[in-house]
């Protein structure tokens, strides 16, 4: 009996343990080592920072349904994975042996590298849950003294809608609450242009983004690089095409959120053959880790070059679609590697992003995600904010459950009206 540890209990490595699980049935051991009791549908957390969603809808702890599947549950933090002895290092000190490792770990939020940014500085963030619950008191404390608010994404972020999704929803709710005269709004990023996403756009994302923030009144600055974070003062650079300063400018605000850059978390930082200099995990088109074959990752901590160079760098986003194809890639491989068959299924790689914009939405498909596509598609309309609650309950509804059928490739596909794509695991 082989023993299958996934190190994470997030999007990725809670539909991985379900789904590795399914795949092998009683005669494997699966055990999920997560940093907390709960799972939380992370793409939900721009609602919690707004007051539009409480923790507790997006939340619940994942210890019953695990174990109602077969699957065990360690609830406690890995301190360091020690790949060549086969074992996790928790932070009690206490060891988990494995034959085979998923890591699912999610990222390293890099607050740090640049000074005052993030929840224990000057701003906001909806990166994680608990962020957002302090996102939502420090706005309800800015509705009652209103003034300029900075959205936006830091230089090497790799995720840029939620930045964009929390911009749109407070224009909406403000208009809603009649205080959008009151509030000047800036959205900062290190993306080339509007639009761009880290995917080096997707269709006429540019010119959809761009109007839509003229029409709300959002100033936007672009190449923008974030020096420093004071009280109420964010201070950035704006750079050229060629990389040289054009200004540099302070940003008051009265409230403000910003997506950092990401590096893989501190258990595998630094671990030769693992992991590259951001401490991202290396893989490859089966999902696994080259210099240690029992190793696999899939999710926002593997490594994955960026789209093209920008003057301000960028990073490659890992989708909710892209998670699910690497899961099932994995669940298959490990199948057949169990079975003795060479390992041979590889991710699509395709994305697909959901944007909530508070009084209507943005749908962004890119097939694959890395250019050139087979497939570029953008459309907008309320029908996606109605597609984005449909997804957030059928996501906790299936991690419950451990319903395992992947979604993205039999539903939303077909509700796009995209018919023709690969199946989310192809074998060769």
């Amino acid at each position: 009996m082989a023993r299958i540890v996934v190190m994470g209990a997030g999007l990725g490595g809670m539909s991985a343990a379900f789904e590795i699980k399914a795949s092998l049935g009683t005669r494997h051991a699966v055990t999920v080592v997560g940093d907390g009791p709960y799972f939380s549908f992370t793409p939900s957390n721009p609602w919690v920072a707004t007051g539009k969603r409480t923790a507790e809808q997006i939340r619940f702890e994942v210890a019953e349904p695990l174990r109602r599947h077969g699957i065990d549950f360690i609830d406690r933090k890995v301190a360091r994975v020690h790949p060549r002895e086969r074992r996790l290092e928790l932070a009690d000190g206490a060891g988990v042996d494995y034959d085979y490792l998923v890591i699912t770990s999610g990222p390293r939020l890099a607050f740090d590298e640049v000074p005052g940014l993030g929840p224990d500085g000057h701003t906001q963030s909806v990166c994680t849950t608990p962020h957002a619950e302090r996102a939502w008191r420090a706005y309800q404390e800015f509705l009652g003294n209103p003034g300029p608010v900075v959205v936006g994404a830091a230089q090497g972020a790799s995720c840029f809608g939620p930045a964009y999704e929390t911009a749109f929803i407070i224009d909406a709710d403000l208009r809603r609450r009649k205080l959008r005269d009151r509030v000047p709004m800036t959205y900062v990023t290190s993306e080339p242009y509007v639009g761009h996403m880290g995917l080096g756009g997707v269709g006429d994302s540019q010119g959809l983004l761009e109007a839509e923030m003229r029409k709300r009144h959002i100033r936007w600055i672009t190449n923008a690089r974030i020096k420093e974070v004071r009280p109420g003062e964010m201070h950035i650079e704006e750079v050229g095409a060629q990389g040289h300063i054009l200004q540099e400018l302070a940003l008051p605000f009265a409230w403000s959120a910003v997506i950092p850059a990401f590096t893989g978390v501190e258990a595998v930082r630094g671990v030769e053959g693992l992991v590259n200099p951001r401490g991202f995990v290396l893989i490859d088109k089966h999902q696994r880790n080259p210099g240690f074959p029992n190793i696999f990752a899939a999710g926002v901590c593997v490594a994955i070059p960026p789209v093209e160079q920008t003057p301000v760098p960028t990073g490659a986003p890992k989708t909710g679609f892209m998670i699910e194809s690497m899961v099932s890639t994995i669940a298959a491989n490990l199948r057949d590697e169990l079975a003795g068959k060479p390992a041979v299924a590889e991710a699509t790689w395709n994305a697909v992003c959901l944007a909530d914009m508070g009084d209507t939405g943005a749908a962004f498909v890119a097939l694959p995600q890395i250019p050139p596509r087979n497939v570029t598609w953008t459309k907008m309309g309320k029908w996606v904010h109605a597609a984005k609650l449909a997804f957030e309950k059928y996501y906790l509804h299936k991690l419950r459950t451990g319903h395992v059928e992947p979604f993205y490739e039999k539903s939303i596909m077909k509700m796009l009206g995209i018919e023709r794509l690969k199946p989310a695991a192809k074998a060769h």
